[in-house]
């Protein structure tokens, strides 16, 4: 058995655990649906891998900029506590329960095919980091619940867990998903594993903006026109964030501590606060730099993939959607995903500060530190979808609740991961908090309890998910009609005067 767990793991980590070659394998066979010449399967395929790798690079230079920034609020404020980072948490569990996941994310990605093809939740999840992060999470809180000797089972309940969250969660969120792309049917959905937080962040924003403009319609006065360009207005507000933190730092930290915040960008111990200054600058930039870079990346997945996509929604998986990772809003709002990271910022420290004085002590939760990262990704697009159903102020607001979720959820869920419960981190965004959270407290009832419980929550799962898309979904509902109807309103009137 040792071969066929090695080729699970191959499968696994070397083809689904990149998704630059999954998308392009995908795009590749959309285009071998669709007839296409070799040459053309060749290029649509190299060009969507392409893509996503460019989106890659700039996420890479984007977190890679954010890092410094995150350790800068955290010496200026003093908090102590575990900071969520998938990766992290990932690499920690990966030893002791890395074949189970291999198992898991290889079935689950069946399971997942088997349900798009057969019921009407027709959506392909393509987030391949985010597919390893649910599957490692899954083997963790099932092998904790079922403990020893149960391997099999948790491989096999697991792998139904994985395949159910990856078509329901898409499904709950495309109507929000359809009024960000501006169509009542558009053929996109959102693969990432924080899609509570873009619902609860349209259904906020419906509530609370029917009549507040979108972000995206900011009136610069004339000598400010050049803040229309998102890409300068982007690097411009992190350039002040950095600089307000740099300075801090400058009378709180000690000097040692300062340069070793910016160690890589500085010339060692000799830099003085000049060079430390400098280095602030030079990361704001650099975040510019990599927004600007995730931008490029999802014109050409747009490009290549959903065009070669109808080739399998035709031949495979009859009206199948892609569903792809949270940058691919960010062009369809980037105030929005500013003022949403910004935002969620600003709930998650609200929400440190409550666990800090009250939640932490009352319940025993750990003190769930601000994740530039998962702040910035999963804040940017609640950003979007609060700002698509409620405009500025559904930015906002739904930016806020996403710092809130992402903060006390995954202080819930650290309880049930065992001994990874007491590590430095934990996994960072919503879905992981509340399905591995839920899955884990079943899992303690032990077996043979906990795997039927398990099964009965996945069906339960799938038949409401069956029954919105069926209902909601497929009859073309739309959050947040009044505000666009309002919308119609004014630009009538602006037309006429």
């Amino acid at each position: 058995m040792s071969w066929f767990v090695s080729i699970l793991d191959f499968i696994s980590v070397q083809i689904l655990n990149v998704p630059a070659y999954l998308i392009g394998l995908v795009a590749a066979v959309g285009l071998i649906a669709m007839k296409k010449r070799p040459g053309e399967v060749v290029a649509g395929g190299l060009k969507a891998a392409m893509g996503y790798l460019i989106l890659g690079a700039g996420a890479t230079v984007v977190t890679n900029s954010l890092a410094p920034f995150g350790n800068l609020i955290l010496k200026d404020t003093g908090a102590h506590g575990v900071v969520p980072t998938n990766e992290v948490i990932t690499a920690q569990a990966a030893s002791e329960y890395g074949a189970q996941s291999a198992y898991i994310i290889v079935l689950g990605f069946i399971v997942m095919i088997v349900l798009a093809r057969f019921t009407p939740l027709r959506y392909v999840f393509l987030t391949g980091h985010h597919m390893v992060f649910m599957s490692t999470l899954l083997a963790v809180v099932l092998s904790v619940g079922f403990g020893p000797g149960n391997g099999l089972w948790v491989v096999l309940i697991g792998s139904v867990l994985m395949g159910v969250i990856m078509v329901v969660m898409p499904a709950f969120a495309q109507p929000y998903m359809n009024r960000v792309v501006g169509s009542p049917d558009a053929n996109l959905a959102i693969g990432h594993f924080n899609t509570l937080s873009y619902i609860v962040s349209g259904a906020t924003g419906a509530a609370v903006g029917k009549r507040s403009r979108s972000a995206e319609d900011v009136k610069f006065p004339q000598g400010l026109s050049f803040l229309r360009d998102s890409m300068v207005s982007t690097t411009l507000l992190m350039l002040v964030l950095y600089l307000v933190f740099a300075i801090w730092g400058i009378f709180v930290i000690p000097r040692d501590e300062l340069l070793q915040i910016f160690a890589s960008s500085t010339s060692g111990a000799s830099a003085g606060v000049g060079a430390f200054i400098m280095a602030a600058f030079a990361q704001a930039l650099q975040f510019g730099i990599g927004v600007a870079i995730i931008l490029y990346g999802v014109r050409i997945i747009l490009g290549e993939l959903v065009p070669a996509f109808q080739g399998i929604a035709d031949r495979v998986v009859p009206g199948a959607k892609p569903a792809l990772d949270v940058p691919i809003v960010f062009p369809f709002g980037p105030n929005s995903s500013l003022i949403g990271f910004l935002s969620s910022l600003v709930g998650g420290l609200v929400t440190l500060a409550l666990l800090a004085v009250w939640l932490g002590p009352v319940f025993g939760l750990a003190l769930i530190l601000p994740g530039m990262v998962p702040h910035y990704f999963d804040g940017g697009g609640a950003g979007v979808f609060g700002n698509a159903t409620g405009g500025r102020r559904g930015a906002i607001v739904g930016g806020f609740l996403n710092g809130i979720l992402i903060t006390i959820l995954p202080a819930f869920l650290l309880t049930v991961l065992g001994s990874l419960g007491l590590a430095n981190s934990t996994f960072a965004d919503s879905d992981f908090a509340w399905f591995g959270t839920v899955n884990g407290l079943i899992a303690r009832l032990g077996m043979p309890a906990a795997p039927l419980l398990m099964l009965v929550f996945a069906v339960l799962l799938v038949a409401a998910a069956w029954i919105y898309k069926v209902r909601v979904v497929d009859s073309g509902w739309l959050p947040a009609r009044s505000r666009a109807t309002w919308l119609e309103s004014q630009k009538e009137e602006a037309t006429h005067s």
